[in-house]
């Protein structure tokens, strides 16, 4: 068996050791954290994720699929809170259709709990890459109490996060393209309880958003009746992170733009003051593969979380490393270059969505204009199932690339104002009319 090192135990080194070991290698897989199945620890960047199509497609091919699903909770839509506290609902997609808030925490104990049941794969905590031989294979460590040791394998799997200790490695050997671009808002962490009863203060089927344009606030809901909410803010300026400096300010900020949700975050001033403040990252480089080295997850492409695919984006992942395993296995230059070159396009593509989407969800989803857009868009997709699908269910609910869900979704745009500039919302059901209109845009 060719001995394989993942340098990160996050999802989705976890899912990949599972992949590999099914496939008869001999999996190391090494984490900088202590072993989250033993150790309360912080899961990493949220609390909670919203699970959809694509990684739930990736979870069943590791037989985990159910069992995570029953373990989420499905929501259907947006729920946006003015700030008078007036409700608007927004459907995701068709009736039948949600994604699912999960514990990131949660899902990787599953991942390692599978993991370590395949007698092929080896486990290792506190055990953080510090640099690495790309052309023999050789990852250097060091743990917890400041011991150094190495480990040489016949392939390695960088898995280890945006700010990857073997993607700096290829780096440094030139020829590599990098970038690493932040917004200029971060986010906080803060947490809605449930009421005294036990239950859930909010719809627990939505994802709730507050948004006042530049910036916003978002909650999920958790199994315990809970839900985490994160607030989204300018670090710097005149309305930011920088501008609340006492619990003074703090009340005047919620009571001017999120009153309705005030009330209902029972430890504002202790989540606000003691939770740390984030950074939001996007990453992006190529090639992903040196040597005998290669590259998943956010380790290649880190991306904003505001179209909520960063985990289904590096799950998918898995499952193209995979299917080149299938098709080219023992050609590891054709694994490596046929992986990167499916993947790279559609990486770039989701960071560009999320990046939209950040605008869309603070900016536009309380605007009257984009409601009215919205509204014509979800019936072209239930008049015309087979023919129109919007640039969110092409994201969210199918396992069509990235990149042909961001071109799409640019005609379908042209496709919908076009309909509004000549008033035709009420004849949507007229194909005669609309047919015509869908030959030039959606071709």
């Amino acid at each position: 068996m060719e001995k394989i090192a993942i340098v990160g135990g996050g999802l989705a080194g976890s899912l990949e050791a599972i992949y590999l070991a099914k496939r008869g290698f001999d999996v190391h897989l090494f984490e900088k954290r202590p072993d989250m199945r033993k150790n309360k620890i912080s899961a990493g960047k949220s609390i909670n994720l919203a699970l959809s199509v694509r990684g739930i497609n990736a979870l069943e091919k590791a037989g985990l699929d159910k069992q995570v699903l029953a373990t989420g909770i499905p929501m259907r839509g947006r729920m946006m809170h003015t700030t008078n506290g007036e409700l608007n609902y927004q459907p995701y997609g068709k009736e039948d259709q949600a994604i699912y808030s999960v514990s990131r925490g949660l899902l990787n104990i599953k991942l390692l709990e599978l993991a370590d049941e395949f007698p092929n794969i080896t486990l290792y905590f506190n055990t953080n890459c510090v640099k690495a031989n790309l052309e023999e294979g050789i990852v250097y460590f060091k743990d917890e109490n400041g011991a150094k040791s190495l480990f040489k394998a016949d392939r390695v799997i960088g898995s280890d996060g945006a700010f990857s200790a073997i993607r700096y490695e290829m780096q440094t050997k030139g020829r590599f393209d990098y970038s690493q671009t932040y917004l200029e808002h971060g986010y906080k962490e803060l947490c809605i309880p449930p009421n005294a009863n036990g239950e859930f203060q909010l719809d627990k089927n939505c994802l709730h958003i507050w948004p006042r344009e530049s910036f916003m606030l978002i909650a999920l809901p958790n199994l315990d009746g809970t839900f985490t909410c994160t607030l989204f803010l300018q670090l710097e300026g005149a309305l930011s992170f920088d501008s609340i400096k006492t619990p003074a300010d703090l009340d005047a900020f919620f009571d001017t733009y999120f009153a309705d949700a005030k009330p209902l975050i029972a430890d504002l001033h202790h989540d606000f003051f003691n939770n740390p403040t984030g950074q939001l990252c996007t990453v992006r480089c190529y090639p992903w593969s040196n040597g005998k080295m290669t590259l998943i997850g956010d380790a290649a492409h880190a991306v904003v979380p505001f179209y909520g695919q960063g985990m289904n984006c590096s799950f998918e992942d898995c499952v193209v490393f995979d299917e080149m395993l299938e098709k080219n296995y023992p050609n590891w230059d054709a694994i490596y270059s046929e992986y990167q070159k499916a993947r790279k396009p559609n990486a770039d593509s989701i960071a560009n969505l999320a990046l939209q989407n950040f605008v869309e969800m603070r900016d536009l989803v309380g605007d009257k204009d984009f409601l009215h857009f919205k509204h014509v868009e979800h019936d072209l997709c239930e008049l015309y199932p087979g023919t129109f699908r919007s640039q969110y269910e092409l994201v969210t609910f199918s396992n069509e690339p990235y990149k042909y869900a961001l071109e799409q979704g640019a005609r379908n745009s042209e496709l919908v104002k076009k309909i509004i500039r000549l008033g035709l919302e009420d004849k949507l059901s007229d194909k005669t009319v609309i047919q015509p209109l869908f030959d030039e845009y959606l071709k």
